[in-house]
């Protein structure tokens, strides 16, 4: 599909999904981000709101009218309820990838997830393994010690790197 046809359709997704997601924490990634000519799916980074859950109401759990949203796209794979990452369907048969990472990763996955795939491993990946850090699940783990980027700026910054625009994340 051309740009412009995935963008309005990732707008609308996130129109969805945004009142049910923490604030500024719904997000369009992936080729469209990158201003792709020819996106061949959508790429949403949320952090869904969470209610308080279990029997004794001690648990974090998915706001239910997220999840309402989300599961009346068809299922291909993954869990909206308690995943990280779940692959939908959208009635105009056009792929959505929902990224679910917490607060405290949203900047790795975000980054990550705007791609292109060969700029997260060859600048973002190796950048971090340069300086000596792991990343395990959007936490960057260094010497047992864990780093939170709630920010996409705030991973540049870590590496060192000026940040760079989406549109220019391609090599």
């Amino acid at each position: 599909m051309k740009l412009a046809e995935a963008q309005a359709i990732a707008e609308r997704v996130q129109a969805e999904l945004s009142p049910y997601c923490e604030p500024g924490r719904c997000c369009i990634g992936g080729s469209i981000r990158r201003k792709s000519p020819e996106p061949n799916d959508l790429e949403i980074i949320c952090v869904p709101k969470t209610i308080p859950g279990g029997l004794f109401k001690d648990r974090a759990e998915r706001d239910p009218d997220f999840l309402h949203v989300v599961n009346r796209w068809f299922a291909v794979k993954g869990d909206a309820a308690t995943g990280k990452y779940t692959q939908r369907i959208l009635p105009e048969g056009i792929k959505v990838d929902l990224f679910m990472p917490t607060l405290d990763t949203f900047g790795v996955i975000y980054a990550i997830r705007t791609g292109s795939a060969e700029y997260s491993h060859q600048v973002l990946a190796k950048g971090w393994t340069r300086l000596g850090y792991e990343s395990r699940g959007g936490v960057l783990w260094k010497d047992g010690q864990p780093t939170f980027l709630r920010e996409e700026r705030k991973l540049f910054d870590l590496l060192g790197i000026p940040w760079c625009p989406p549109e220019l994340r391609e090599i």
